[in-house]
């Protein structure tokens, strides 16, 4: 069956959080997440509250996830569980992502590791206007089209 990428719903949470520590780069423990105010309640409530998730599904099994904070602009996160990695499904994930963001915003952006994987595949789809801000990490941005 063919991967579905999907506005997430409530119930998706959980298998959002399990792509979310199974990834290979910018690896987060849940209570790593949790000290950042990112935890199970405050996601299922984000997701409640807007339109602000897509998942990739394999049958019912959440593969890859998506989301942006539509007040500021910014995509948030964008994981694919390892296994699933260089098919397509991050793109996709983005693009899902960015059209949103581009339904409120001339422009968009996200920050990352800029000497991560994550990076590169982001200069690829298009992202750039790349600034240092500091700590290793740099901001990227988007123009609508």
């Amino acid at each position: 069956m063919p991967i579905q990428i999907r506005l997430a719903r409530p119930s998706d949470v959980g298998g959002i959080f399990r792509v979310r520590t199974s990834v290979n780069e910018n690896v987060l423990t849940m209570s790593e997440m949790a000290e950042m105010g990112i935890t199970e309640a405050s996601v299922t409530e984000m997701i409640q509250s807007a339109p602000c998730a897509w998942v990739a599904c394999e049958d019912a099994q959440i593969v890859g996830f998506s989301m942006i904070d539509s007040d500021e602009g910014s995509l948030f996160a964008a994981f694919v569980l390892p296994s699933y990695e260089g098919k397509g499904i991050g793109k996709r994930l983005v693009q899902a992502a960015e059209e949103a963001l581009f339904s409120k915003h001339a422009l968009a952006w996200l920050e990352t590791a800029e000497a991560s994987r994550a990076a590169g595949f982001y200069r690829h789809i298009g992202w750039s206007n790349e600034q240092d801000i500091g700590e290793g990490d740099i901001r990227l941005e988007k123009r609508r089209l």
